[in-house]
Parts: C-alpha cells; structure tokens; sequence
C-alpha cells in the first residue's frame, strides 16, 4: 500500500497539480512563495517516486518461513515466485537507474551552463567598452556597440551585466537605472540556480513524465521578482518603458535577459493591485505541507515497518 501510495502522490505532482498551477493567476501577486511552492512540489515529487521505487523493491526483504528477512536479492528467490521476483528487482533497478541519472543531469547543466557563460563573459569582456559610462553605471557593466536594444545578466562569481549601445539611446537614466536594478536583482539572488535545479529535474526525466509547466513558471516567476525589486528602486512607470524597449532581447544560453515573450503580461502586472500577504502566506503554507504530509502519512509507516523486517 505504501508503494501505490507513493505512486500516486508521485503521479499527481508531475501532472495534474503542476498543470493547474501553472494556469492559476494569484503567483502574479506572490511570485516569491509561488517558487517556494514550485520548488517543495518538485522535491515532493521526486522523493515520491523514488519512494515508490524504493517501498516495491522492499518486498524483496519480506521475511521468509523462518520469520527473518532476506539479507540479498537472490536469497529472496526462493519464496516469491520468478515473474514477482523479477518485477520487484525491475523496479529496483529503475530506481537506482533514476536516481544515478538525475545527478548525472544535475552536473552536467551545471557544467555546461558555467562554460557557456565562462565563454560569453570573455567575449563581452573582449568586445565591451566601460570607459563611457555614466555615474549610473558602476563596475561589472559592459557595453556592446549594438544598436538593437538589448539587455541581460551572466551570474556567476565573475557576474556582469550586458547592455548595448542602443539600449543607452532608447533609455533616459530613470529606465536605465531600473533596466539595471532589475538584472542586479537576478544576480543577488542567483536565481540562476533555481532555474538550474528545474532545469535538471526537466531534463533528466522521460519526456512522457517530465512537464515544461514548472520549468515555464519558474522563468517567469524569476523575472518578476527581479521586477519587484526594480520597482522599489525605480519605480513602475520607468521599468515598464524599459522592459518594453528590451522586449525583443534574446539572451544568449545561461544568461538572464530583461525582455522576453512575458514583457507584456509582466508590464500589465505592474499596473495592477500589487502583491499579497495572504496569498503569499497560502502559498509558503501550501509548500509546507506539500513536503510534510506526504513524510508523515506515508514514509513514517513504510520506515517503521522496514525497521520491524530488519530487526527480526
């Protein structure tokens, strides 16, 4: 029962929950405790399936006529028969085949993604200029003699902040000052690494599993809280302009970009009703119990009753 259990918890995390998620309105008031909540239901769907995996193979530990449990894999083949052994040692394998890729997966975005960024950053370093900047700009800036408004951000331990010579026309100080708030504020937060972890997770399960709602969402919702951390610093009015002038960016691999396909919804939001405290607090309080119910309801029994196999 544990196993079907976690199956089911499991099943209901990767498909319907992120699917209404995903279609649902209130992040746009919350985004903060909406990735909070993205992220608790992708771990929560994970530690699910291989719980699963994990709750079926157990049986393969069940005890035998002399009341004990089996101590190896082939020692249980003498009381469960050869399709029922060989279901639970499939199952155990795929677990263990899941489980290897998934780190795998996460290494190698990781790598991947810091050697993209790596050769980026020598190029903007190699073809910027920084020596025109005004007071507004601060160190880390490099300017591309471009004249297509662009604007992005390479985090990283080496970071910079990319703007073209054609964002500089189109923008007074105001907007340029929030157009910067807004990737400094990706930086800060290295929310580039919230998006690697979705990422991963993305990447390294079976395309008739995975979804691209979470990863989708958590891309917008990372941009929007850059947004709110622009707006405390300049205000709505002149970020909207900004985002509208970069809206046709497209940020090179691992980079973070200002514009986008969400400018018009995320200009929309900032005229609207802001955001929420009590949506905001559902939301962390929804994360929570995403991770702890699912541990309390069926992991506590299935490690109880495993511990009462191996001890007698």
């Amino acid at each position: 029962m544990s196993a079907l259990a976690f199956t089911i918890v499991a099943l209901l995390l990767v498909g319907p929950v992120p699917t209404l998620l995903a279609r649902a309105q209130w992040p746009l008031r919350a985004p903060r405790a909406a990735v909070v909540l993205w992220q608790a239901i992708a771990i929560a769907a994970v530690l699910s399936a291989f719980s699963a995996g994990l709750a079926t193979a157990s049986h393969l530990l069940m005890p035998g006529p002399d009341g004990r449990p089996t101590s190896t894999i082939l020692g249980s083949l003498d009381r469960l028969d050869w399709p029922l052994w060989t279901f639970y040692v499939t199952v155990f394998a795929l677990t263990l085949m899941v489980g290897m890729r998934l780190t795998s997966t996460v290494l190698r975005v990781a790598i991947r993604t810091r050697q993209r960024r790596a050769h980026h950053r020598m190029l903007v370093d190699l073809l910027g200029v920084t020596d025109s900047a005004p007071a507004v700009r601060t160190s880390g800036l490099r300017i591309l003699q471009v004249m297509q408004p662009l604007a992005y951000c390479l985090p990283g331990v080496r970071s910079r902040v990319v703007v073209s010579s054609g964002t500089l026309q189109a923008l007074g100080d105001t907007e340029l000052a929030a157009l910067l708030s807004h990737e400094r504020a990706h930086l800060r937060a290295r929310h580039d690494l919230v998006l690697e972890a979705f990422t991963a997770v993305h990447t390294a399960f079976p395309w008739f599993v995975r979804s691209a709602h979470a990863l989708d969402a958590v891309r917008l919702l990372v941009e929007l809280l850059a947004d709110d951390a622009a707006v405390r610093v300049a205000g709505p009015t002149p970020l909207a302009r900004a985002l509208v002038t970069c809206a046709s960016c497209t940020p090179p691999a691992g980079a973070l970009a200002a514009g986008g396909a969400n400018t018009v919804l995320r200009v929309q939001r900032l005229s609207g009703r802001g955001n929420s405290t009590a949506l905001a607090v559902a939301a962390y309080s929804a994360a929570a119990a995403v991770l702890t119910v699912p541990t309390i309801a069926l992991a506590v029994p299935w490690l109880t009753e495993l511990h009462r196999l191996i001890a007698g």
